[in-house]
This record gives C-alpha cells, structure tokens and sequence, in this order.
C-alpha cells in the first residue's frame, strides 16, 4: 500500500544549500508549514548525523501554523571535486486527537500513516571574487557599526553634559563648604590644645614658686638666727670688758 501524501509544506522542497566557506559552522533554514485543520507530528533525520545539528528535530506544528527548523552544517574541508551524498528526510504524522505522548504516538504508528519528504544538501562554494566581495562588505558593516556605536557614545556623553553639569557643580560647592567646615573644626580644636598646654605649664610651674617662696623663708630665718646669736655673743663679750 502506497503511503499518503505529504500534508506538510517544505521550503525549501528538494534541495538544502549550504554556502561556504565552510571553515566555520553554516546555518541553513528549512521551514515546515501545517495547512491541515489537525496537529500533525514531525521528524528531521538525515544520513550523515555527525556531520549535522538539526534545532528543533522533532515536534508537534498546530494546525494553521509553521516551524523554521535550523539544519547547522559542521566545518569540514571542503572538496570541490567531491559531491554531496548527504540527504535529508522530513517525516510527518497526523497526531491523533487523544494524543499524551508524542513518543508513544510514533512507536504505535503504522508505516501506511507515516508521510515522508526527502531533500539532498549541496554545498556552494563561493568564487574569489565573491569571497573578496564579501569581505568587504564585511568589512564596511563592522566600521558602520563601530561609528555607530562611538556616534551614540558621544551622545551619550552630550546628554550627560545637559544634565548632570548642575549637579556636578553644586556637588562641588557643598565639599567647599564642607572643606571650609572641617578647617574651622581644625582651627578651633588647635586653639583649645594651646589653651590646655598653657593650662597645664602654669599648674606644673606653681609648685617650683612655693619651693621657692620656702626657700626665701627659710634663708631669712636663719639670717634672723645668725644675727641674735651674734648680738648675744657681743653682749656677752661687752659684759667681761664692762667688768
């Protein structure tokens, strides 16, 4: 029994590009269209896996809608005497309407249910001229966009001049005033140290003064001892003449 027709719309149809160089990963879309009022499931599989990522490479399209499926070819040396012999298959089934798991869907699935399309992938080679062209145009877009870029900096730096000058200007007027402040602050605590030192040698010398004033005292009284000791032994000594 042969099987039904494909529901699902491919485009690309039959061919999948790739457009080198191929020194890097090349991307390449497939879109996935379900014109059908039911959902239907899908598969992507191809005959060299390793060679290839497939994003999504299975799931479920709603009726009416699409799905871009991103086929990532791996870098490789390329060999423009070699053909491709990779292929492509997308195969479809129309979800039942119970359906709980996609999985199970597929491993109950009968062959005369399954609807496949196959597409081959080519690889395009770009020519020198074409590489060249194409480094330039390369080339071109990273200085429009580094000048855009330093364009909008500048702007940036514009509109920051605008509006934050004011704030900038009155934020330095308040660290003046806040300088000015401090200074006071220091001026005046200088101040209250000349008066504790002056406070403190006046309490340190007060007591050299009364040693001193002791001193005086003490010298005078023994002057005042000196000369009654003398007038006694003159009065003595006049007495004996007298006699």
């Amino acid at each position: 029994m042969a099987r039904p027709e494909q529901v699902l719309l491919l485009e690309p149809q039959h061919e999948l590009r790739f457009r080198g160089p191929f020194t890097d990963v090349v991307t390449t879309t497939l879109k996935l269209a379900n014109p059908t009022d039911r959902n239907v499931c899908f598969k992507v599989k191809t005959t060299a896996p390793r060679r290839y990522c497939v994003r999504p490479n299975s799931g479920v399209i709603d009726p009416g809608t699409s799905i871009n499926v991103s086929v990532m070819l791996q870098p490789f040396d390329y060999d423009p005497n070699e053909k491709s012999k990779h292929k492509f298959m997308v195969q479809s089934l129309l979800a039942p309407p119970d359906m709980t798991d996609t999985e199970g869907v597929w491993k109950d699935a009968k062959p005369e249910d399954l609807m496949d399309s196959k597409l081959r992938c080519v690889f395009d080679m770009p020519a020198e001229n074409e590489k060249t062209h194409e480094m330039e145009s390369n080339k071109i877009s990273s200085s429009i966009s580094k000048s855009e870029s330093s364009t909008l900096s500048m702007k940036s730096m514009v509109s920051l001049d605008d509006g934050e000058v004011k704030k900038i200007m009155e934020e330095c007027k308040r660290l003046q005033t806040e300088v000015q402040r401090l200074r006071e602050e220091n001026k005046q605590i200088r101040q209250e140290d000349d008066g504790l030192r002056m406070r403190k040698s006046t309490v340190m010398s007060a007591p050299h003064s009364s040693s001193a004033v002791r001193v005086k005292e003490e010298g005078l009284s023994t002057r005042v001892i000196a000369l009654i000791v003398l007038f006694f032994v003159m009065g003595v000594i006049v007495g004996k003449l007298a006699l």
